[in-house]
Order: C-alpha cells, then structure tokens, then sequence
C-alpha cells in the first residue's frame, strides 16, 4: 500500500501520512500468505545464509504474531516440518513487538543452560495490518503497521555476531488501553456481527496517549542504555541503530538523545512498521547500504503493545574467545 492507498482509507491527506507517520509505502499480504508462511520463507532464507542445513536446528522459536493462522495454534512446530527440522523442538512466544530481542535473550540463556542446544531458529511473522481499521481514528497510530517476515540462525560460539546484553521494561497499565475488544475469551461466544469489527480500539483515546507519552521515550532510552552497560559499552560505542518504525518525530528524538547521526540508523518509511520484524530488517539493509561494518556494536530496539519496551546489544563480526 502506497501513502496515497493509506491516505484513501483513512482519510488523512497523504503528505501527512508520508511526512508524519513516515509511511511512503507498507507491504500487505495476500489471502494465500497466512502469518507462518511470512516466517517459512524468511526462515529458508535465514537458513541459506547463515549455510546451515534445516536438519541442524536443534530448537525453533516462533517469536512472530499471536495474529497466527488459527488460534491456539503452534507455529513454529508448523515451521519446523516444513523445513525439515526434524530434530527440532519448538515451542511459541510472544512480547508483542518487543518478541524479536526477548526471543534473543531467551535462546541466548537456553543455549548457556543446556548442553544439547547449539543451533537455534528464530522465525517470526506478521501480519497485523489485518486488525487495523485505517477509517477509525483512535488507533491511527497504528498506521504504519504491514505484513512480513523474519528469521535469524543462532549457533554456540559461532566465533562472530556475539549477542551480549538485552534490557527491557514493563507497564501492564497499558495492558486493557488498546486492544481487539472481540473474539477473545472475554468476549466469548462471539455475538453476531463480532467477525465484522476484529479490529484494535483504544477506549479512552485522551488518557492512552497522556500516559503514553510520559513514558515510552524515556523507556526507550532506558532500555538502550541498560544493554549498553550490561555489555560494557556507552552510547557513544553504538555503531548502528536498528530501531523499529515509529513517527518521524520519535525516529529523530532517539536519534537526537544518543547523538547519533541519519547515518548510523536506517528509517524504514518504505516498509512501515512490520512488528518484532523491524530489527532484522534493519540489520539487513544497514548490511546492504555498508552502514553495518565488522567490529561494530549494533543496538537492536522496539517496543511492543501492552507495554514492554526491548534492547539487545550484539557485537558485529569476528568475536575471539
């Protein structure tokens, strides 16, 4: 969808959707590419590049959507077959967009424990867009939100791509102040009608935003500066920033508070926001633009829904010891 398709829907003019939420275009999938078909085909991909075959993979983390293709349902078990990872366990989780870095510390601490995990997959999609109404003016914010898919390989002392420390923060007041109001078990069984609205909602718009704007960037900040100290480093050693999708203005205030340069940052205005997908997504493109250099510390960052704000700190490149 273009800022002109994402103007039409929701009625905003389109510079403001291009220049505000910082949207000129967002992927948006089809009927035939359900949320672990996003997660298959960048887990094959993930898979291909890191030169490891499926039958390697000891554990698969789904750390995509909980917007999966049934409800109670195990995704990365289905990932899992259809690599043939035949060896691999899995099992889900979910910190909303803040999964992609909580799943990083999780099979990072998994990998430390057990001695029968050296090859773990992360897979995640995404495809949220579905539960977004572009017409209802509460959730505009939401905006940005499209379809995709990532995967990363994680092996025991590869000797490279070291993942050091990971921060996060929590605030579960936030937890009922945007939500599907329908087809949850609160609201269960569904009335009629209920399949015709499945959208977020923010039932108290005013108070939503107040708290939400006394908290999120300094949460942000935190989360970037605990990982940082965690691995012994200092704003000032970041090297590249792969931060998730948010309004420009946010996008600039971070940028602004590290002091870090556009440079040192990649602002995904022609992909939107693609969930707990974003980091990888970044980390590729600063790979592709040479933003991204062996020896560099690399802060990976998002917030997810509800609200748990995440950072992981990962060393770039060849790593002796």
């Amino acid at each position: 969808m273009s800022a002109a398709d994402l103007a039409a829907a929701s009625g905003l003019p389109e510079d403001v959707v291009a220049s505000k939420f910082g949207v000129l275009q967002k992927p948006v999938a089809g009927p035939d590419e359900p949320t672990s078909e996003l997660g298959l085909r960048a887990a094959r991909e993930a898979l291909k590049d890191a030169g490891v075959p499926a039958a390697d993979v000891d554990l698969v983390i789904w750390c995509g959507a909980q917007h999966k293709d049934y409800p109670c349902w195990l995704a990365g078990l289905s990932v899992a077959d259809k690599l043939g990872a035949n060896r691999a366990w899995s099992f889900d989780m979910e910190a909303m967009c803040g999964s992609m870095m909580a799943a990083l510390d999780v099979a990072k601490s998994l990998m430390l424990a057990r001695d029968d995990l050296r090859t773990v997959l992360l897979v995640s999609g995404y495809r949220n867009n579905d539960l977004i109404d572009p017409a209802e003016t509460t959730t505009r914010f939401m905006l940005d939100v499209g379809s995709g898919g990532a995967a990363c390989v994680l092996r025991k002392n590869a000797g490279r791509n070291v993942i050091l420390a990971s921060a996060f923060r929590g605030d579960g007041s936030f937890s009922e102040m945007c939500v599907v109001p329908v087809l949850g078990s609160r609201a269960w069984p569904p009335r009629s009608g209920d399949a015709d609205r499945p959208f977020f909602k923010v039932p108290d718009e005013e108070a939503f935003k107040r708290k939400l704007g006394e908290t999120t960037m300094p949460n942000f900040y935190a989360v970037i500066r605990d990982s940082l100290a965690k691995s012994g480093l200092s704003e000032k050693e970041i090297g590249y920033l792969a931060i998730l999708h948010f309004k420009r203005s946010a996008h600039l205030a971070v940028l602004a508070e590290l002091g870090l340069p556009e440079s040192r940052t990649t602002y995904l205005e022609d992909y939107g926001h693609l969930g707990q997908n974003d980091q990888l997504l970044s980390l590729q493109l600063g790979l592709a633009s040479g933003k991204v250099r062996d020896g560099m510390n690399v802060v990976l960052v998002g917030a997810g829904l509800g609200f748990v704000w995440a950072a992981t700190t990962v060393r770039w490149g060849p790593y002796p010891g």
